[in-house]
């Protein structure tokens, strides 16, 4: 979760990657970093969450050590520079998000898996095709079986 405002709440998709990299739809960003599936909402514009908000002038805190957003020019030239690498920034083509009372009532239906915080260091860091098993296995319990469930159940 990104932005928790009184309208409504944001968040990234963090482990779904496209099969595109940053630089086939920015010519001005000069490296591969993979490029993400942040979820169905504005899909037409670029997000980005990162532990660079010393570096990045206008990033929004997430917590101590995740910020998302920022002065877009300011990341091009830190990504071309070799300052930032895919262990520092991840970005993404559009975003989830949820009206003011909505995630409550999906997370009141089960709808969800709620984790604590510590989960946030991890998300830049770690393999994006292991981190649902990886997280699920962290959990334990009646969640171990969920670590190997294939992503459409109906291809097990």
């Amino acid at each position: 979760m990104a932005e928790h405002k009184d309208s409504g709440l944001l968040g990234f998709i963090i482990n779904k990657p496209l099969n595109y990299n940053i630089s086939d739809v920015l010519t001005d960003i000069k490296r591969d970093f993979p490029l993400f599936y942040g979820g169905p909402v504005d899909q037409d514009n670029l997000f980005f969450i990162h532990n660079a908000g010393h570096l990045i002038p206008g990033s929004l805190k997430i917590d101590d050590k995740l910020f998302w957003g920022g002065e877009f020019e300011k990341v091009i030239a830190l990504v071309n520079e070799g300052v930032l690498s895919t262990k520092d920034i991840r970005f993404f083509l559009g975003y989830s998000g949820w009206s003011e009372d909505q995630l409550q009532q999906e997370i009141g239906a089960h709808s969800w898996v709620v984790v604590d915080n510590a989960f946030e260091s991890k998300i830049l860091s770690h393999n994006t095709q292991e981190l649902w098993k990886d997280q699920m296995i962290a959990l334990g319990g009646k969640y171990l079986v969920w670590s190997n469930t294939p992503e459409n159940p109906h291809h097990n």
